[in-house]
């Protein structure tokens, strides 16, 4: 199941009791305090796991307590701190203070980390509080709470390319044809629920990852259907594939479906349109396909001068395809260890 939101309350440790007590030995007269610290309560970290790819971990358990820090002892003997409580999120999780909104943390390496809150200071035991009017103290000093925050966490995934189209565009059959990928496929519309990841490899040390985003239709901005619970997952790509369906006989339908895509986006987020895109016509098998691509060729270079006829079947134009997304992400391409670890960890690379 793919989780993308939870919220969760986390609860840093108490910190420990100072120690009243006083030496009590033989042959030594005047032994006077010696209560020890407390020790401090335990941090709730944050941290970013390469081995995870959803938040469902975190969708059933929705408070984390960190342990306590011990009370300290006599013999001056500080307590033992409490343990540090680790929550491993995978990378691209945003930390938001679920009160006010504030972004927090925006973990994108893995092992990156955040302390969500700190535990609370160990007391001071009598022993502190000695002095040269104070020979005898009785005096100590309770733990101090530990910090409390509820948080809204927010997955949005790491990848590359984003695959984006209407449903039954062609989107899974072609992630699945170029990628280890293995979403559903079948011959209606919203067969994918979720996105689908994978990494794809043009040569040796040559590797990209690979977002098939689902559900998005027209109105999914204002939250209609699937695809506004997915379209932030395309806002961290540095590309996005436009995929068409051409084997509608209405020509005029296809430009009006690359408009009202285009609006989504727009209407989502401004900074997401102005993303570069190469613009696919899918399903070239089918000769309507090839007839409309023919006849609007010239209108889709107007959109965009990047166009492409493929065909996930046969393998038509798939090839040359990946080699302009290749020349597209190349300024920032990532190593084919740094895609593997992205999404699987580092014992696989």
């Amino acid at each position: 199941m793919f989780i993308d939101q939870v919220t969760i309350t986390v609860q840093a440790g108490d910190g420990g009791n100072g120690c009243c007590s006083f030496r009590r030995e033989k042959y030594v007269p005047l032994g006077g305090p010696d209560g020890g610290d407390g020790g401090k309560g335990g941090n709730v970290v944050l941290e970013a796991d390469s081995n995870l790819t959803t938040l469902i971990d975190l969708r059933y358990q929705k408070n984390y307590q960190a342990e306590h820090g011990k009370a300290g002892r006599g013999q001056q003997m500080t307590g033992k701190s409490g343990q540090d409580l680790v929550i491993r999120l995978p990378p691209g999780t945003l930390v938001k203070d679920a009160d006010s909104g504030e972004l927090l943390a925006d973990l994108k390496e893995s092992h990156q980390q955040f302390s969500g809150v700190g535990g609370g200071d160990g007391g001071r035991g009598n022993y502190r509080f000695k002095s040269s009017t104070q020979r005898a103290p009785k005096r100590f000093e309770t733990g101090w709470p530990g910090e409390k925050r509820k948080l809204f966490l927010e997955l949005k995934l790491l990848a590359d390319v984003g695959i984006i189209g209407f449903p039954n565009a062609g989107k899974s059959t072609l992630i699945s044809k170029i990628s280890n990928a293995r979403p559903k496929i079948a011959d209606y519309p919203f067969t994918t629920l979720v996105p689908n990841l994978g990494v794809v490899r043009l040569e040796e040390g040559t590797s990209f990852v690979a977002a098939d985003i689902p559900g998005i239709i027209e109105g999914a901005h204002e939250g209609k259907g699937l695809g506004h619970q997915f379209l932030k997952h395309i806002e961290r790509t540095r590309l996005l594939l436009h995929l068409i369906d051409f084997s509608d006989p209405d020509q005029e339908a296809l430009l009006s479906r690359y408009h009202k895509l285009q609006a989504e986006l727009k209407n989502f987020s401004p900074a997401l349109s102005q993303k570069p895109q190469i613009l696919v016509a899918t399903k070239a098998d089918d000769p309507q396909s090839q007839k409309n691509f023919h006849d609007l060729s010239a209108s889709m270079v107007e959109l965009n001068p990047a166009v492409f006829l493929i065909s996930s079947l046969s393998g038509e134009g798939i090839q040359d395809l990946l080699w302009k997304i290749k020349e597209g992400i190349v300024k920032e391409e990532p190593s084919e260890d740094e895609v593997i670890t992205r999404l699987y960890g580092e014992q696989e690379t």
